[in-house]
C-alpha cells in the first residue's frame, strides 16, 4: 500500500501522487509497487526493500540522490500470539524535496502522523519530521514497557496462587520482548548519534535542538526501563523456580514422613499376623494391646518428625 500526504494549512491532506514537500507512506508493498515507486522517484529498489526485512539493523546510509535511515520500532502483536510485543524495521528515505517511510506492517507510530495527532508536524520540514518519528518511537517504547511491567505484575500475583507452567511461559515471553526492546533501543541510540554527528546540518541542529534533546532523553529512559524490567523479570523467574523446587521438596518430605509413620502400625500388624507364638496372643485384650502398640508407635513417630521439623 502506498499513500501520499502533504501538510496544508495545519492539516494533512492525502494526495493522488507524489508532489514537492510531500510524505509518501509505504506499508507492506508488493514487488510491482516497489518497482513502480523506484522508477518514479529514481530510488534504488534495494533501498525500498531493505526496511521490509524484520531483522534489519538500525543504520544510516547515504546514496546518490537519497539517504536511508533504518530505525527499529515497537509493535504490538495480535492477541493469541506468544509474543505480545516485538520490534520491526522502519525505513525513512530522505530526498531533496520529499520524505518516504517504509515498513512491513502498519504501526502506531505512523498512524499517529496519519491522523494528524502531532503538533507542529509539517511534511515540508523533513529533518524535523525525522526527529518527531524518533521521538514518537521512544514514547511508544515507554508505553509498551509500562504495559509489559503491568502484565508481569498481574502474572506475579497469579503465581502466588498457582505454580502452573503457563504463567512461567508468559513471563518468559515478556522477557523475550524486553530483550528485543533493549537491543533495538541501543541500536537506535547509536544510529541517532551517528545521524546527528554526520548528516544533520548545523542550522537544523540549532533549530531542532530541544526536540533532539527530548529524543535522546526519551531513548535513554526507555533503555534504562527495558534493562530494569528485564532484570526484574529474570529475578522473578529465578525466585519462582526456586519456590517451586522448594515446594516440591517439602511435599516429597511430607509424603515420606507420612509413609514412614504409616509403616509403623503396619509393621506391628505384620508381626502379629505370623503363625508363631507371640506375646499377649492368649490374652483377652490381645487386639487392644496390638492397637495401642501401633497407635503409640505412630504417635511417637509424629512427635519425632515434628521435633525434627520434618512433619
Amino acid at each position: 500500500m502506498i499513500q501520499y500526504f502533504k501538510s496544508s494549512y495545519n492539516r494533512l491532506e492525502e494526495l493522488n501522487g507524489p508532489e514537492k514537500d510531500c510524505w509518501i507512506n509505504v506499508v507492506s508493498p508488493t514487488g510491482k509497487e516497489i518497482q513502480e515507486l523506484s522508477s518514479r522517484l529514481l530510488i534504488p529498489s534495494e533501498v525500498l526493500n531493505d526496511p521490509l526485512d524484520p531483522d534489519e539493523n538500525a543504520r544510516v546510509e547515504s546514496h546518490k540522490n537519497c539517504m536511508l535511515i533504518v530505525s527499529r520500532i515497537p509493535v504490538e502483536n495480535q492477541e493469541g500470539e506468544d509474543l505480545a510485543y516485538t520490534t520491526i524495521a522502519m525505513g525513512i528515505i530522505l530526498k531533496r524535496d520529499m520524505i518516504i517511510t517504509v515498513s512491513s506492517r502498519p504501526t502506531e507510530v505512523i498512524q499517529g502522523f496519519k491522523d494528524n495527532k502531532n503538533r507542529n508536524f509539517y511534511t515540508s520540514l523533513r529533518e524535523r519530521f525525522v526527529m518527531q518519528l524518533f521521538f514518537k518511537t521512544s514514547v511508544l517504547y515507554l508505553k509498551y514497557l509500562k504495559s509489559i511491567n503491568n502484565k508481569a505484575n498481574d502474572i506475579e500475583r497469579t503465581l502466588h496462587r498457582s505454580t502452573r507452567n503457563r504463567e512461567l511461559l508468559e513471563l518468559l515471553y515478556l522477557e523475550k520482548s524486553l530483550v528485543y526492546f533493549s537491543t533495538s533501543l541501543k541500536a537506535n541510540e547509536l544510529m541517532m548519534q551517528r545521524l546527528q554527528r554526520l548528516n544533520l546540518p548545523d542550522n537544523v541542529k540549532e533549530r531542532e535542538k530541544e526536540l533532539i534533546e527530548d529524543v535522546n532523553i526519551e531513548t535513554r529512559q526507555a533503555i534504562e526501563m527495558a534493562n530494569i524490567y528485564s532484570n526484574i523479570l529474570g529475578n522473578m523467574m529465578g525466585a519462582h523456580s526456586s519456590i517451586i523446587s522448594n515446594n516440591l521438596n517439602i511435599t516429597i518430605r511430607f509424603l515420606t514422613s507420612v509413609t514412614i509413620i504409616l509403616s509403623l502400625p503396619i509393621l506391628v500388624a505384620s508381626i502379629y499376623g505370623m503363625n508363631v507364638e507371640l506375646p499377649f496372643q492368649h490374652s483377652a485384650y490381645a487386639f487392644w494391646i496390638v492397637v495401642v502398640m501401633a497407635v503409640s508407635l505412630s504417635v511417637f513417630g509424629v512427635l519425632y518428625f515434628r521435633k525434627k521439623n520434618l512433619f
